[in-house]
């Protein structure tokens, strides 16, 4: 049943991007709202991303700028890379658990209320 676990073992560890990334699970917006932020900074330098999301009127800005400090934090502590040559390379918003809710209707009927949430991920790199 065990078959080859180092060399599987192995080639996941090769095979694994190490480019710095942050995580945001479980945040309680639609995804739709978070990827139109998304789409601004994708390609961007960190320092002109973090500029866009301050200057920026959208609810979505601050949990995706703290995505973005978070991954930048990342790089600079665990990957020793400089915040200054760093990137926006890829950043997606997935869907999350939708929380469902009721509504009181006309004629003791109900309505379902979708509440969703996103999952925030921002992956940066160095400039070349």
């Amino acid at each position: 049943m065990a078959t080859r676990i180092r060399e599987k073992a192995q080639a996941r560890a090769e095979s694994r991007d190490n480019r710095p990334h942050a995580v945001a699970r479980m945040i309680r917006m639609s995804p739709y709202k978070v990827r139109s932020v998304l789409d601004v900074i994708r390609g961007k330098s960190y320092i002109e991303a973090v500029a866009l999301l301050n200057a920026m009127n959208k609810a979505a800005c601050e949990p995706v700028l703290k995505v973005v400090n978070s991954a930048a934090a990342n790089a600079e502590n665990n990957l020793n890379m400089n915040k200054d040559t760093l990137y926006v390379a890829e950043c997606f918003a997935d869907q999350g658990p939708t929380l469902k809710r009721m509504r009181a209707r006309a004629k003791g009927r109900g309505a379902r209320i979708l509440k969703r949430t996103s999952h925030i991920t921002v992956i940066l790199d160095a400039a070349k």
